[in-house]
This record gives structure tokens, C-alpha cells and sequence, in this order.
């Protein structure tokens, strides 16, 4: 086997330290550690999420510093896992990697040109997808097909409620939703938002800013409640969620882009028997099993035309693109998925 040869240097977003947009740098750094199980992969796309503000900011810890941000990135195979103990592993062989392939990466600290990666945390672009479309779907898209599979299994009769039903992966919640047959309710800010989830499947969407959200759900759900919440803002609609969900009704926990929820009391949830989960999409998916059932799954799902997703902007691959794209994407005024284009000699 010929050993690959790397350059000896990257160039990745990465921070000093916790706090504002300003910390935010494009750094040039020592190519990464590859070890005997991963693959190394040349990014062609990067997907910008939530979180990666939240790691910014200090809501989520770093262990150390200079520490590279992001977890969602798509491109090419350029190193197969050199352990052979791997490639003769049948769940290894079963998601087809080969050197020129094509991935898209769910892995802390990879916006940069160059990664190398636990072959696991790579699915395989299967049904024709591009990396475009893969680095843009893959977070978000998981997220959503696990949550709805997992956290609460949304089915046919069902009514839902996405909060922020206009962002990447409300967007994605509110095709899904549809898909299965749910009546699906969500909230936004503005009337073009408001029209861009309708198209997207959405079957009532309710504008926070100008009615009580809290009446015109239980108005569209006679009074009933929704059997779930899909809630991505936290603090600041944590409390109105329990109003709004019917008896036995789930409240998922999905983020926190209002701020952290505060700590409550299970007795919260009794008078209706309420349920409460804050799942995170990568403790749905972690066995081979499980990588290759959904990842194969949203690639049919994004082929067929089910899913559609909805990219917003792209940025350059430069310190100002990527500070951009976050201020983008926190300020509100965003529909769908923000991506970086990594360019490369």
C-alpha cells in the first residue's frame, strides 16, 4: 500500500479562546495526528450550525486551545484507515469507502482544508447527492430523521409545533412532518419566512413577534394541545411549551438559541403526564448500524425529493466569511442552510 503524502500544514477556523465573533480566526496549523483508523479527507464544504457558536462562546467546553471549530463538513477520500483490523471489519467494508469517494463528515473540530476523521463519523454520499447538498443536509438532516424517529415518533394524526420552523432544520422538520402524515404548526418572525415553511410543508405557521402563540395553538388544535414541541430556541419559549402540549404530550429539547434552558422541577411535568427529552442527534447515532441505517436513509430521502434542502447563503473560505456566517445565522435573518466553500490549490 503506498503511504499518502500530506501537506505539512492546514488552514482551519479556529479559536484562542472563548467569547465574542472577534475571537473567531482563520489559523494556520499543523496538518492533524492521523491515526491507524481514520480516514483523511480533502473538505470541499463546510456546514455552519448552531453549535458552533455555542463552542464559541464558551456554552460548550473545549478541553484546550488553539482549539478548531465545527462538526459538519463534506469533500473527498484522499487516506483509507491504515489498521487492518479495520478494513477487514465487515461494518468498515459495508459503507463502500475508497480513496476519491465522496463523504460528508458529523465530527468535532474539521473546518479546515484537510481532517482526518474516525472512519465512522463519515457517511458514505450515496443516490446521486453532491457534497454540496450533503454538507449542507447531513447535521441538520439526521437530526431531524432521528428526532422524529427517536426522541418522538411522529406519525400519521399527529400535530407538531417546530419552533423556528424557517431555519435549516425547521425546514427539514416541517418536510418530514408532512411527509409522515402530521398536521405540522410552526413559529417565525416575518411573513416571507412565514410563506418560505409553508412551501416546505408547513400547514399553519404562527408569526411570535405579532400573535400569542400560545392561543392561536390551542385556536388551531381546539384547545386539545399538540402531542409534540420541537423546540430550538430554549429559554425563551421553554415555558410557554407546556401550555400548548396536549395530556401525554413530549417536549423535545432540541437547542438553545435563545439561551439555556433553567434548571426546573420534574413535577412540572404531572399535571399532564408530560414527557421532557433533550436528545442530541450523535448519542442517536453511534454504532455502525445505526451510521449506515440513517445516513443511507437521509441521501434516499434528499434523492427522492422528500427532503430539499434549502441552502441560503455561501461564504468564502476567509476569517470575515466565516465571523459572516455566524453573525448571519444568530441575527435571525436567515432561512435554511449557510455553507462555506473551501477552496483549495
Amino acid at each position: 500500500m503506498t503511504t499518502a503524502v500530506f501537506p505539512e500544514t492546514i488552514e482551519a477556523f479556529a479559536i484562542n479562546k472563548t467569547g465574542g465573533i472577534e475571537v473567531l480566526e482563520k489559523m494556520t496549523l499543523p496538518f492533524p495526528k492521523v491515526e491507524p483508523g481514520h480516514l483523511v479527507i480533502k473538505v470541499e464544504w463546510i456546514g455552519v450550525n448552531f453549535i458552533d457558536t455555542y463552542y464559541r462562546q464558551g456554552l460548550y467546553p473545549y478541553s484546550s486551545f488553539p482549539a478548531v471549530l465545527g462538526k459538519e463538513t463534506s469533500g473527498e477520500i484522499v487516506a483509507l484507515p491504515t489498521d487492518p483490523e479495520v478494513l477487514n471489519n465487515p461494518d468498515f467494508q459495508r459503507m463502500g469507502y475508497q480513496v476519491g469517494g465522496k463523504v460528508a463528515v458529523d465530527f468535532l473540530g474539521t473546518h479546515s482544508t484537510y481532517i482526518s476523521v474516525p472512519w465512522i463519523k463519515a457517511y458514505t454520499i450515496t443516490h446521486g447527492v453532491s457534497t454540496r447538498i450533503a454538507g449542507a443536509g447531513l447535521v441538520q438532516g439526521l437530526t431531524a430523521l432521528s428526532f422524529f424517529e427517536e426522541a418522538y415518533k411522529v406519525k400519521k394524526g399527529d400535530t407538531i409545533l417546530v419552533h423556528t420552523i424557517a431555519g435549516g432544520l425547521g425546514l427539514l422538520m416541517a418536510q418530514l412532518g408532512k411527509h409522515l402524515g402530521a398536521t405540522v404548526i410552526g413559529t417565525t418572525s416575518t411573513k416571507e419566512k412565514a410563506e418560505i415553511a409553508k412551501a416546505h410543508g408547513a400547514d399553519h405557521v404562527i408569526l411570535y413577534k405579532e400573535e400569542d402563540t400560545v392561543k392561536r395553538v390551542l385556536e388551531i388544535t381546539n384547545g386539545v394541545g399538540v402531542d409534540a414541541v420541537f423546540d430550538g430556541v430554549g429559554k425563551d419559549t421553554f415555558e410557554s411549551n407546556f401550555e400548548m402540549l396536549r395530556r401525554k404530550g413530549t417536549l423535545v429539547s432540541v437547542g438553545n438559541a435563545s439561551g439555556a434552558v433553567p434548571p426546573m422541577s420534574p413535577l412540572k411535568l404531572l399535571p399532564k403526564n408530560l414527557k421532557l427529552c433533550r436528545p442530541t442527534m450523535n448519542h442517536y447515532i453511534v454504532t455502525p448500524d445505526e451510521a449506515y441505517f440513517y445516513g443511507d436513509k437521509l441521501f434516499e430521502m434528499i434523492s427522492a425529493g422528500v427532503l430539499r434542502i434549502n441552502i441560503f447563503k455561501e461564504y468564502p473560505f476567509t476569517q470575515e466569511g466565516a465571523q459572516q456566517a455566524q453573525k448571519d445565522l444568530t441575527g435571525g435573518k436567515t432561512t435554511g442552510k449557510l455553507l462555506i466553500k473551501v477552496t483549495q490549490d
